[in-house]
């Protein structure tokens, strides 16, 4: 290339179009902000290693750094239509508005969770199996309000009897070829039913013998095929490998350095190969991985190697045991086994969301019930009290008797706190006392001297087990607002109940 000599006349000419082009870009600096850098998500960080994701789930965020589509699918209760929930951005978080919206005045239930590979591995409903018949319930769309990165987001709330599967799927390992394995779950809501499981299991939801499965567990379950003594350390939970016919904490069972995680938010991770597995956690907030094993897989016949078959369940054992309890935020499954290196990298992009428990401000007071009946009062006729013997969260709930009609009820005066035209999303635990009503909230709104009744949430409660009221709904009024009381009540009869773990959001 020949250099040439700019001439006075040519400098001058170039010092105008600099100006020009100056002007423009400041121009269009004030209309519109420059573009952020590529954002990094933790399937690009698999990739980069050599083993990249072929499945990717999560209803909180996008997992490559250049995903911009459908999360999740909701449906709504009312008239049964659906929506898809995405991203707000590329590589950013659930569009969370989007579901307030549509499912304002209903319930939602989560129908499908996007696969965000190319692959196409999404999970649906999860049909029977041998342990339980299916199909299994879905989760409630609105039971998991949470925060990632600032933005509301919901996780997945996995009560027992609900599961997702994939029996017909795309890239995932077979036989003892090599996985990685991680999901995000919440370390608060577990229990010590049978399985809260994320990954590779049987194709045909039953239990096809040892080494048909290799899925990470998360919850209380101490139990392994060949009951070995002194397997869990502590009370739990536990980050674990369900293998099939066996939890195991680490090596043939027992494990003393897997002590459990109970963070707000746990990661946990597994990898396998033909000869090898391994079992990290975390608190997905804070800090590095702990590996609680890396070693040689299980010695008992049918381990060594492994028979994976290649279906993805969630929140389900791999024949379709599903008396578990859990929450799941996000996860993904990568062909090969994935270095060290590259899932501290994961976890370090984990630890970046931000993953709360906050998210605004919850408008009830005391709603944890943990300070026995402050802030609450009756509406109406009864006797409130607290309840330390029966709580769904925490050390106590909210009990009321002596109720003389059906809208009576433990309340709160919220009216100088609701904002006309506002969506708010109510959850609500309800326990009944005796017999099986049906358990409502309601939100009282007079303005201009009238009186209107919002439905805030409503669903059949029993005696035996809680039951989450569960809604979003937009509140709104004409004129001058004078009260807005929320209260909790039945739809008929007068039978006493317990509340705990109320919200409005």
């Amino acid at each position: 290339m020949t250099r040439k000599t700019t001439t006075p006349f040519s400098r001058r000419a170039a010092s105008v179009l600099a100006l020009a082009l100056g002007a423009t870009l400041l121009q269009l600096t004030l209309d519109r902000p420059f573009a952020l850098a590529a954002v990094t998500g933790p399937c690009d960080i698999y990739a980069s290693g050599g083993t990249p994701c072929v499945a990717a789930h999560s209803t909180t965020r996008a997992l490559f750094g250049a995903y911009n589509g459908r999360l999740y699918q909701v449906r709504r209760a009312s008239d049964n239509a659906t929506t898809d929930i995405s991203t707000l951005s590329a590589g950013g978080f659930a569009n969370a508005a989007a579901q307030d919206s549509f499912c304002a005045g209903t319930s939602c239930v989560i129908t499908i969770i996007y696969d965000q590979t190319s692959r196409g591995n999404h999970l649906t409903q999860a049909p029977g199996g041998g342990a339980a018949g299916g199909p299994d319930a879905l989760a409630n769309a609105s039971a998991l309000p949470i925060s990632a990165g600032g933005h509301k987001v919901y996780g997945v709330f996995v009560s027992p009897g609900v599961g997702y599967r994939n029996d017909r799927t795309s890239g995932i390992a077979t036989g003892s070829g090599p996985q990685g394995v991680y999901m995000v779950a919440a370390g608060g809501h577990v229990n010590s039913g049978c399985c809260f499981d994320y990954g590779n299991a049987e194709t045909n939801n039953n239990d096809n013998g040892n080494g048909h499965m290799g899925a990470v567990y998360f919850g209380t379950l101490c139990w392994f095929g060949f009951v070995v003594a002194g397997q869990c350390v502590g009370s739990g939970p536990w980050v674990m490998a369900d293998l099939e016919n066996g939890l195991f904490a680490g090596g043939n069972g027992t494990n003393t350095n897997n002590t459990g995680r109970n963070s707000a938010f746990v990661t946990g991770m597994i990898k396998m190969n033909s000869t090898t597995y391994a079992i990290k956690d975390a608190n997905a907030n804070s800090g590095g991985l702990k590996t609680d094993y890396s070693g040689p897989l299980p010695t008992t016949s049918g381990y060594t190697p492994l028979h994976l078959e290649g279906a993805i369940i969630l929140g389900i054992g791999g024949d379709n045991s599903k008396g578990s309890a859990g929450s799941f935020f996000e996860g993904v499954m990568t062909a090969g086994f994935p270095s060290d290196a590259t899932e501290n990298s994961v976890q370090a992009n984990i630890v970046s969301v931000g993953y709360s428990t906050s998210v605004g401000s919850n408008l009830v007071t005391n709603g944890s019930i943990e300070s026995g009946t402050s802030g609450w009062s009756v509406f109406g006729s009864g006797t409130l009290a607290a309840n330390t013997s029966t709580v769904h969260g925490g050390a106590e709930s909210l009990q009321i008797t002596g109720r003389t009609a059906s809208w009576n009820g433990p309340s709160q005066d919220l009216t100088a706190k609701v904002t006309n035209g506002k969506s708010y999303t109510t959850n609500v635990w309800m326990r009944s006392l005796s017999g099986s009503p049906t358990g409502k909230v309601t939100l009282a709104v007079t303005a201009n001297g009238t009186t209107n009744y919002i439905a805030l949430a409503q669903g059949a409660v029993n005696t035996s087990g809680w039951t989450l009221l569960s809604g979003t709904t937009t509140v709104s009024w004409t004129g001058s607002l004078s009260t807005a009381r929320f209260y909790v009540e039945t739809t008929s009869g007068t039978d006493g109940f317990l509340i705990d773990d109320a919200s409005m959001q």
